[in-house]
């Protein structure tokens, strides 16, 4: 297989698989919808996108490629404790006020993530490639 999609793969669905477990021992419940919950402890975005970026650096070294991944990464982690962040604060509180005033409306928002939550799916991102590299050798 492919070392940067496998890097990639390995060390999102892992951080998504760390959400799962955090998850089951906060909650003692998971359902469906869970697989794919968006926010938490650690963000397989972040994950996903620096896994990617040391993937292609580890393949390619400092190339344009790797460029371009390090900016996209750049982008999707401001994106999760930043935008994602604030709208789904905004979402708490617009839940609360239509609670208030007693509408009963389906809404769903995503919380986005933690810089903390973000920086340990970034570590994960970094460290999975990092083995998977040394693995095949």
């Amino acid at each position: 297989m492919n070392f940067v999609l496998l890097a990639v793969l390995l060390a999102g669905f892992g951080a998504q698989l760390c959400k799962l477990i955090i998850y089951w021992f906060r909650h003692k419940t998971l359902a469906i919808a869970d697989l794919v919950v968006t926010g938490g402890m650690p963000s397989s975005h972040s994950a996903f996108v620096v896994a990617l970026s040391t993937a292609v650096y580890l393949q390619e070294g400092a190339s344009t490629a790797f460029a371009i991944t390090l900016v996209i990464a750049m982008i999707v982690i401001r994106d999760a404790f930043g935008v994602r962040r604030t709208v789904g604060e905004e979402g708490v509180v617009i839940t609360d006020i239509l609670k208030k005033l007693k509408l009963r409306t389906k809404t769903h928002f995503s919380m986005g993530h933690t810089p903390k939550q973000v920086a340990v799916g970034a570590l994960i991102g970094l460290v999975v490639p990092i083995l998977v590299y040394y693995a095949r050798l």
